[in-house]
């Protein structure tokens, strides 16, 4: 093969858009500029990236082509089987022509829109297959140009994505380090300075004989003391992570969940803005996904569950779907699990809505403002 394979203009492009993706230094924004960039390069009329768990399920998946409602409509993530899961199975590219010809085709969901020309790329980091890179309807067909191109893209995609993990531990190691020195300084400081403040006061009271003069440095000793007390709870409460990433958090809860469920994949996407949430929502987001998940796995009998955040503006909404058993929500006895899932909504300020029906699965959705 030409090992340039492609003409300057092209090359150029995959230049700009390599650029794009490996200048982020957010997993989700290198995920987002290289279905982006791909779809480009390309001009494919799709795309998608899917992030595998260790069992092989897909724990992310950002897409482009689709408008939220679109995507609602459809309802369901892809499972990776078929062509999707063939990518991953095989370990190498494939273009085709016509994908629902393909002998490996399983057809689509509702609302699903038809896809003919496909592409599909996987995407290493290092040694371990991070995910896979689809691309479909481009209405002239995929060439060999677009499979170099987007290979190309693909170990660039890898790098960044090994980089930004690597860059996360860096800022997590040195939030840790500036969080031991600023406690030291603290400490050795201005809490030391204090106590001695303190202990002088205390001695001059001694000496005092006035009782009112007693008493006011009495109670200066006393607030000093609880100054004290609040530098030293300030110091233990100091952050020890770096800020909070929504999506990491629920791929890590994901990965952990469906750790002994072989044969169940949790599928998680994502719409709206989630970028700049408080600790606090992301914890009530990640409490609510892994009980949410947990009781589904336990109890639903589903061999996949799907996740959706969707980031609007004065709210976030969770969706948690299983495909299982259902039950009758007017009928049926609430157990820990769904009890703990309105408690929790309940304490965030948002609400709990559960749609489900006897042989029909479940859904649970969480409202929670901003």
């Amino acid at each position: 093969m030409d090992p340039h394979p492609f003409g300057p203009e092209r090359l150029r492009a995959l230049v700009e858009g390599a650029a794009s993706v490996a200048g982020q230094t957010d997993l989700q924004a290198v995920l987002a500029n290289a279905v982006d960039t791909a779809m480009e390069l390309t001009g494919a009329r799709y795309g998608a990236l899917g992030v595998l768990g260790d069992h092989g399920a897909l724990v992310d998946f950002v897409y482009r082509g689709l408008t939220p409602t679109e995507a609602r409509a459809i309802g369901e993530l892809p499972k990776g089987r078929g062509v999707l899961g063939l990518i991953a199975r095989a370990g190498k590219t494939i273009r085709l022509d016509d994908l629902e010809q393909h002998p490996d085709a399983v057809g689509y969901p509702p609302n699903h829109p038809e896809m003919h020309t496909f592409l599909g790329v996987p995407i290493r980091a290092g040694n371990e297959l991070f995910g896979n890179l689809y691309l479909t309807n481009k209405p002239s067909g995929f060439t060999a140009e677009d499979e170099a191109l987007v290979e190309a893209l693909a170990l660039i995609v890898g790098a960044a994505v090994r980089t930004v993990r690597l860059q996360t531990r860096l800022r997590t190691l040195a939030v840790a380090e500036d969080r031991e020195r600023i406690a030291m300084d603290l400490h050795d400081a201005i809490i030391q300075d204090l106590f001695a403040v303190g202990l002088s006061l205390q001695a001059q009271a001694i000496k005092v004989a006035d009782p009112e003069v007693r008493e006011a440095l009495e109670a200066n000793v006393a607030s000093l003391d609880e100054a004290i007390a609040a530098l030293r709870r300030f110091i233990f409460e100091l952050p020890a992570e770096a800020p909070p990433d929504i999506r990491s958090d629920l791929r890590e809860v994901i990965t952990a969940l469906t750790g002994p469920y072989d044969d169940v994949s949790v599928e998680v996407s994502y719409t709206g803005d989630l970028d700049g949430l408080t600790p606090t929502v992301c914890k009530d987001v990640r409490q609510f996904v892994s009980e949410a998940v947990s009781n589904a796995l336990r109890h639903s009998g589903s061999d996949r569950i799907t996740v959706r955040v969707d980031g609007l503006a004065d709210r976030l909404v969770i969706e948690v779907t299983d495909h299982g058993t259902g039950f009758d929500p007017e009928t049926a006895v609430w157990g820990l699990g769904l009890a703990n899932l309105q408690s929790r909504a309940h304490r965030a300020g948002g609400t709990l809505d559960i749609d489900s029906e006897p042989g029909k699965g479940t859904t649970l959705r969480a409202s929670l403002p901003l």
